[in-house]
């Protein structure tokens, strides 16, 4: 049975984690299943809080926790567009050609590390490609951007983050052990 509004914000490890009733290491409870989603409630240092979609809830090891990627931009939504995605592709198979010979040269000897470093120092490339979905990194803009094939649709900016609470998730309050 799952609880209403639940949307997981993360996943168990694949071999289960262990749980707990409260950020106390001696209150262990049952432990949590392989895969089993849950959303993450709170944070306190590295104990991270957790409800599960049966509304059971425990504290558990939070640097363990795989995140669950977030579902793309509606095409509908206030989104900046750009009509087509092939000049960031362009950019990307720059940087990565350019990415690929200096470690081609590294491999055969004919650049040295220091070398190395300073040829790629500046290179950023970021491409995730799933079936037909794109998210590329626009190092021009210094966003992620999500791509159907048809048009481009600006997805993360990099900068200072944002309180926005995404519908079904609750805000995550950031709790620190001396209450600050």
């Amino acid at each position: 049975m799952t609880t209403p509004g639940f949307r997981p914000t993360h996943v168990v490890p694949q071999h289960g984690m262990p749980a707990w009733e409260a950020p106390d290491p001696v209150r262990p409870t049952v432990a949590l299943d392989p895969l089993l989603p849950v959303q993450l409630a709170e944070r306190r240092g590295d104990w991270a809080h957790v409800l599960c979609a049966n509304g059971w809830s425990a504290w558990v090891d939070g640097r363990h926790l795989i995140a669950v990627p977030q579902d793309p931009p509606l095409t509908d939504g206030p989104l900046t567009q750009a009509a087509d995605p092939r000049p960031l592709l362009a950019r990307a198979e720059h940087t990565l050609a350019r990415y690929r010979a200096a470690v081609g040269e590294l491999a055969a000897g004919t650049l040295e590390g220091e070398a190395f470093r300073s040829r790629t120092r500046g290179l950023r490339l970021g491409v995730v490609v799933d079936g037909e979905s794109m998210w590329l990194y626009d190092t021009a803009q210094n966003r992620w951007v999500y791509a159907d094939g048809r048009r481009v649709s600006t997805y993360a900016v990099e900068g200072e983050p944002r309180a926005a609470v995404t519908p079904g998730h609750p805000p995550t309050q950031v709790v620190t052990p001396d209450g600050a």
